[in-house]
């Protein structure tokens, strides 16, 4: 028989046991959000969403779930804080905080940002006429982002008298900026401010008009106006209204400093508008009328425009025409369309042209001399590279800048005579902590998919990799807007490297690294090519012995997010966890909701559901109406409740419904940054939490645990 202590220990132990219980019941069980089902009927078609009430941002009920799934995250990762901290601090040990960008030459000043130790933001910085002249202070972003939780600037612009900037704020992550200007010559800050813009404005030559483009509710911008420093606001004149809800509009001035242009612009369209820049008050100009599928842009020099089009030319080719007649039919050819070379860009200098360019799905800087003919290209000296002309204010200059970087290489700024071909290397970003290129190795690959077209696939390790089928490998995908995914250096990424992680991209259809026909393989009709293709890349690394399906893990964002949900909807099995970011999910309803920002741009990107044949297409494939009762991989999936490209409410719907759904006991996390949208958090540091979360999560996955 028990004695009365022995009874009172077994129920104080059968307490503790409970209450232990509860615990952990409560750090392991996730929230479930209710049910409140909602028919959505077109083409006599009906769908039950049952979680459509998580539109309500205002909902305190939406809060508080959105909370929860925050504090489950929380919970399940409390055991990996320790590693979660150190990784974090690995990535920000790399960064040089007290820093400078490389000076560039405008307008009689150089300018760069200076960056201090221990500090987020930026300082705007510039020195008159030589790298001797004293500092002077443009913008303090760190006094101005004092108070904010999220802070964000953009469009920096000084008049070209050199008295005044302009700059946009946005101060929710919602992306619309108020414009503010700052006299440079007193430093006071000016009363006039914009709500609801771009951010950017564009200063005629009197120095005190700025023309600057607004807002509608679905966060397009629609309407460009001109304001007078000085002057109320409310007064601005309205120049142009682009009444094509499937049209955004901006504004800029020529490199030139000559011309005012007026950019329309959709998937497949634009038009153009023009005024010198000396007359702001004179009616705008059009170039070339819209036509469909006729896409331009526009450069000035002397008295041509530089026209680069995809008339008649699928890759682009380069004409030119007088100022004076500029429709399409005084075009002439400069540069003809070439059926293995993209033609994306071109600078243009008082003796040479340079093309940017993109062959075999690498990025080429071609130097033509405008008097000879005479070509050269610059020689890069790597396999896996990409490279971009940056800061080419100045016409009458031998030298070329840009950008360089690789997947071994940290990013470099470069100047290029364009003469002799010297170059000159003037900074590579130095990463702190006994980085050496040469513990790395980088490959290209190309992986037959299912229609025998072959994949480009760029990947990077650390040297002494046993190709065994037993290393963890995460696959990177976009896949959208004609957008590429280039091969660029990323010192965060060391800390999966030095891990023993194989980094992949799959550069798949959908994007444009092949060429425009790789945009056009991927989109509308043709959209599963996307992926399918990263699953075939998927198998052709498990196939070469890089990795295998319980080592396997794919990442993607905002597009690429909708990328993840779609191949983890069709092949779940060849995944061990996944991670989804900002991801676009719920295409469907989005797309047939013009009340949502993207939506009507985006038709000739997606299709309109509103027609039956892209209803049917995009059903079939939308990664929340196709979410089913299967095994599912682990999965991280992270949304910023002021998201303005992919509203929160997706990615906690899409998780909601796996939630209910997923027949596996896999993890499945939600994270939503409640103070940032799209682009998560605004400072230097800041942003390296959510990557240091998305890395632990992927360690623990492999089994990683230091």
């Amino acid at each position: 028989m028990k004695s009365k202590k022995q009874i009172r220990l077994a129920h104080v132990f059968l307490s503790l046991g409970i209450v232990i219980f509860l615990q952990c019941a409560q750090q392991t069980v996730p929230p479930t959000a209710k049910k409140i089902p909602k028919q959505l009927t077109i083409h006599g078609d009906t769908r039950t969403d049952n979680y459509f009430w998580l539109r309500e941002r205002d909902n305190p009920e939406v809060i508080n779930y959105l909370k929860a799934e925050n504090k489950y995250l929380e919970q399940v990762m409390k055991p990996h804080k320790k590693l979660m901290q150190h990784i974090y601090d690995e990535m920000v040990g790399r960064i040089k905080q007290d820093d400078d960008t490389v000076p560039y030459l405008e307008n009689g000043y150089y300018y760069y940002r200076h960056y201090e130790e221990g500090k987020e933001f930026p300082i705007y910085m510039r020195k008159k006429g030589s790298l001797e002249a004293a500092d002077e202070v443009i913008l303090d972003v760190n006094q101005l982002a004092k108070g904010h939780d999220y802070f964000y600037v953009n469009s920096v612009n000084v008049s070209d008298d050199n008295r005044f900037v302009s700059f946009g704020v946005d101060t929710v992550s919602r992306r619309q900026y108020t414009i503010h200007f700052k006299n440079l010559e007193t430093g006071e800050m000016l009363t006039d401010s914009i709500p609801n813009t771009l951010g950017s404005s564009c200063w005629a030559n009197d120095n005190k008009t700025v023309f600057y483009a607004v807002k509608d509710s679905t966060l397009r911008p629609f309407k460009i106006m001109r304001h007078v420093l000085g002057t109320n606001v409310a007064d601005d004149a309205e120049i142009f209204i682009e009444t094509d809800n499937t049209f955004d509009a901006f504004v800029f001035k020529s490199k030139s400093r000559k011309y005012i242009f007026i950019a329309s612009y959709s998937t497949l369209s634009t038009e153009y508008r023009f005024i010198d820049a000396d007359r702001p008050l004179d009616a705008f100009k059009t170039i070339q009328t819209r036509q469909k599928d006729l896409e331009y842009s526009v450069s000035h020099y002397n008295e041509k425009f530089y026209i680069l089009t995809n008339d008649q030319a699928n890759n682009f080719r380069l004409m030119e025409t007088d100022v004076r007649h500029t429709q399409k039919r005084y075009w002439k050819e400069v540069i003809p369309h070439r059926a293995d070379v993209l033609l994306e860009d071109v600078e243009i200098f008082k003796d040479e042209l340079v093309l940017q360019e993109r062959k075999d799905g690498l990025t080429q800087l071609r130097i033509i001399n405008q008097t000879t003919g005479n070509d050269r290209y610059v020689d890069f000296g790597e396999q896996v590279y990409v490279a971009n002309p940056v800061n080419n204010y100045e016409f009458d200059t031998e030298w070329l800048r840009y950008s360089y970087s690789s997947l071994t290489t940290p990013n470099s700024v470069y100047d290029y005579n364009m003469t002799t071909g010297e170059k000159k290397l003037l900074k590579e970003e130095e990463v702190l902590g006994g980085f050496d290129r040469n513990n790395y190795q980088a490959e290209r690959l190309f992986a037959t998919v299912n229609d025998s077209v072959k994949i480009p696939i760029s990947l990077v390790y650390r040297k002494g990799l046993v190709k065994d089928g037993t290393n963890p490998l995460l696959l990177y995908g976009y896949g959208s807007y004609g957008y590429s995914i280039d091969p660029d250096f990323s010192s965060s990424r060391l800390s999966l490297h030095d891990r023993g992680f194989v980094y992949a991209i799959a550069h798949i259809r959908g994007g444009q690294v092949m060429g425009r026909q790789w945009y056009e393989d991927g989109k509308l009709l043709n959209k599963k090519n996307t992926f399918t293709d990263f699953i075939d890349c998927a198998e052709y690394l498990i196939d070469q012995k890089y990795t295998n399906p319980n080592k396997l893990f794919a990442a993607g964002g905002s597009a690429g997010g909708l990328l993840i949900g779609a191949v983890v909807n069709m092949r779940p099995d060849l995944f061990k966890a996944v991670i989804a970011a900002v991801p676009w999910v719920d295409v469907v309803t989005t797309m047939l909701d013009e009340s949502i920002p993207l939506t009507t741009g985006e038709y000739d990107e997606w299709g309109n559901p509103n027609k039956k044949e892209y209803y049917d297409y995009m059903l079939s494939y939308s990664p929340y109406d196709n979410v089913k009762a299967q095994a599912y991989p682990a999965m991280l999936v992270t949304t910023g409740l002021h998201d303005s490209q992919v509203q929160y409410w997706e990615p906690a719907k899409w998780v909601a419904k796996l939630r209910a759904m997923k027949t596996d006991n896999h993890l499945l996390l939600l994270h939503t940054q409640m103070e940032a949208g799209h682009s998560g958090k605004a400072g230097r540091f800041e942003r390296y939490k959510e990557t240091a979360l998305e890395y632990t999560f992927l360690l623990d996955q492999a089994g990683i645990k230091k």
